[in-house]
């Protein structure tokens, strides 16, 4: 699969039976799903989609955090990753939640070329694992209905990401599992923008997401310094 990373897949595979315990190795994510979701869903309101029916895809869903979340706000929920422990695990905990969710194990290359489309297609904490970013994007473009939306979230490759998002998060807090991330695959949002303006993708909305380290909750904020969202239309 042209934009899967095996190593990344495998990685984040090992963690899939314990990827719905809040307090587990993606106990970061939990925390954040709130935000990420609700922001994605202002924004879906704000373009004039409605939730019951819209044709949502997530990629790179692991266990199924965001999917769910949307499939509960009505959306017809298909999400894929490269990962067959994170779709198994998914799978199980939709069906143990009464959820229909379409899990498959793909790649947004595999779906493209089946001629799928979507009116969202979103992408969370992927793209920093990717194989090829570009192609990744294109991928992404292709698979969004003309005038549909696409919503990414990653980290941005400073020095302060670096302190906070790498050392802190994995060595000193010990918030996610060491080796979690890279930070030479972190993407800054001009860089994100360049490269969604060459797969056919314009940017339309950004916002930084930070955590409080007391408290470990999210917010939104003007600091897209370490962990930020971004928001682009296809013409």
């Amino acid at each position: 699969m042209g934009t899967v990373s095996a190593a990344e897949a495998a990685k984040f595979g090992a963690f899939a039976e314990r990827w719905w315990d809040p307090e587990g190795p993606m106990r970061p994510l939990h925390r954040m799903n709130p935000l990420r979701t609700g922001w994605i869903a202002e924004r879906v309101a704000a373009a004039g989609l409605a939730w019951a029916g819209l044709r949502l895809l997530d990629v790179g869903c692991g266990a199924g955090l965001a999917a769910e979340a949307f499939a509960r706000r009505g959306a017809s929920v298909t999400a894929i990753d490269a990962s067959a422990e994170a779709i198994a695990a998914a799978r199980l905990h939709a069906e143990q939640g009464g959820l229909a969710i379409d899990y498959r194990i793909a790649a947004p290359e595999d779906l493209a070329a089946e001629g799928a489309r979507f009116d969202v297609v979103v992408a969370l904490e992927v793209i920093e694992h990717v194989a090829d970013r570009d192609a990744f994007l294109a991928a992404l473009a292709a698979l969004t209905r003309p005038g549909g939306r696409v919503f990414l979230s990653t980290l941005n490759r400073t020095a302060r990401s670096f302190l906070l998002a790498k050392l802190g998060a994995e060595y000193l807090l010990r918030l996610l599992p060491v080796g979690t991330h890279d930070w030479r695959g972190f993407v800054t949002p001009a860089e994100l923008a360049r490269a969604l303006r060459r797969a056919g993708l314009a940017v339309i909305d950004s916002a930084g997401m930070t955590m409080d380290p007391l408290t470990g909750a999210w917010r939104e904020s003007r600091d897209l310094s370490v962990n930020y969202l971004i928001a682009a239309r296809r013409g």
